[in-house]
């Protein structure tokens, strides 16, 4: 039986704050982004929408400060992190919390900072997000080979994290697409968009068959990884939402045929990924339905509960706008409200967490028959 810690012996210091907790602005800005396309336009849900996207803009503000000073103050545990197999894949959510912030600066921060500072906003994070999504998807899949050491039985899903963010950046470009003159720019710009997205999703089809694989062969996941089975729906509905953005901004911009071929592309690719991410929804809520009746308790992996279900929601909404089917965008409606409850959840989650000091807490004494569900890491990204 082990003591519980009071929180007064928790240290409350940036020191174990890891790359992890940038999930909190992905999972924020994604749900105002994902509302401001629902097919139900409700102006004052557009208001809440602003002020949800103004909270994740000062979430990535915080978290910025605090992973500088986390550098400046504690390299070494910054370089632990690096060193890390289960940590440093959480280095693609630096860019992706950069790039959903971005993105959402032109869906809905314009209405409180204007347009022409939304669009600035957009394109100094969209360049830096790419930038840094770029170096994680080489740097991090460099690491594992030659430092880390990995073996087939460690696959998790956080895996596809580094991998997944040049596809953010495939979804969100094309927003700043009508923004550039007209020309090259703008064809330049929107291809560039389409090679992230081949980029991303050829990675993702070799890494996606490791984590498959060891689901099945190697058991299920230890009860606090267990909500990361969530993050395969990520690349599936972040790439529906890409291909659906080009068919969008295609017309004028890349000439025929084209802009037909993105048109085509948004349907005949969007509909089978999505009835694949429905397929792995299903099996991801059966073992996180297991784990919790197991005892799964709240950790930071729970925020995998937002950003992906998000994309699906915004990759519904796009084969609704492009298929005209109630049967895409009525689903999209409903995603949205289980992706605010799963959002809701989190926060009061997280806030808990912090009120009680538990999760910036470094690792403590592992009992003397400690099970991996309860194992740490030094980022405390299971916590």
């Amino acid at each position: 039986m082990v003591t519980a810690v009071p929180p007064a012996a928790y240290p409350l210091s940036v020191r174990h704050l890891g790359p992890n907790w940038y999930a909190t602005v992905m999972g924020t800005a994604v749900v105002a982004t994902a509302g401001a396309a629902l097919p139900t336009h409700l102006p004052a849900l557009r208001g809440v929408l602003a002020g949800v996207w103004a909270l994740s803009l000062a979430l990535l503000l915080v978290l910025l400060l605090a992973r500088s000073a986390h550098w400046a103050r504690h390299r070494d545990q910054a370089r632990a992190h690096l060193l890390d197999p289960a940590t440093a894949p959480f280095y693609g959510c630096l860019a992706m919390a950069l790039l959903a912030v971005g993105g959402g600066a032109l869906a809905v921060g314009q209405d409180v900072i204007g347009v022409r500072a939304a669009v600035a906003l957009d394109a100094v994070l969209f360049t830096a997000g790419t930038a840094v999504g770029l170096a994680a998807a080489v740097a991090v899949p460099y690491l594992m080979a030659v430092r880390h050491r990995v073996e087939p039985g460690q696959a998790t899903p956080v895996w596809l994290l580094p991998l997944v963010a040049p596809m953010v950046s495939a979804a969100v470009g094309p927003r700043l697409v009508p923004h550039l003159p007209p020309g090259q720019a703008r064809e330049t710009l929107l291809l560039l968009c389409f090679a992230l997205f081949g980029l991303s999703l050829l990675a993702t089809l070799l890494m996606l068959p490791l984590v498959f694989a060891r689901l099945l062969t190697g058991g299920p996941l230890p009860l606090a990884l267990t909500p990361t089975l969530f993050l395969v729906l990520g690349p599936l509905g972040q790439s529906t939402t890409a291909v659906g953005a080009f068919a969008d901004i295609a017309p004028g911009v890349v000439p025929e045929p084209y802009s037909q071929g993105f048109g085509a592309l948004a349907v005949l690719y969007g509909v089978p990924v999505m009835g694949f991410a429905l397929l792995w929804s299903c099996l991801a809520g059966a073992h996180v339905w297991r784990a919790r009746r197991q005892g799964m308790r709240f950790a930071m992996t729970w925020w995998s509960f937002t950003f992906p279900v998000g994309t699906c929601v915004t990759g519904a909404e796009a084969l609704g706008r492009h298929t005209g089917l109630v049967a895409y965008a009525g689903p999209a409606v409903v995603l949205y409200g289980v992706l605010v409850a799963a959002w809701g959840t989190a926060v009061v989650g997280t806030v808990r967490g912090l009120v009680r000091g538990e999760l910036l807490a470094g690792p403590g004494p592992a009992p003397a028959a400690s099970r991996p569900a309860t194992a740490r890491t030094t980022s405390g990204a299971v916590r």
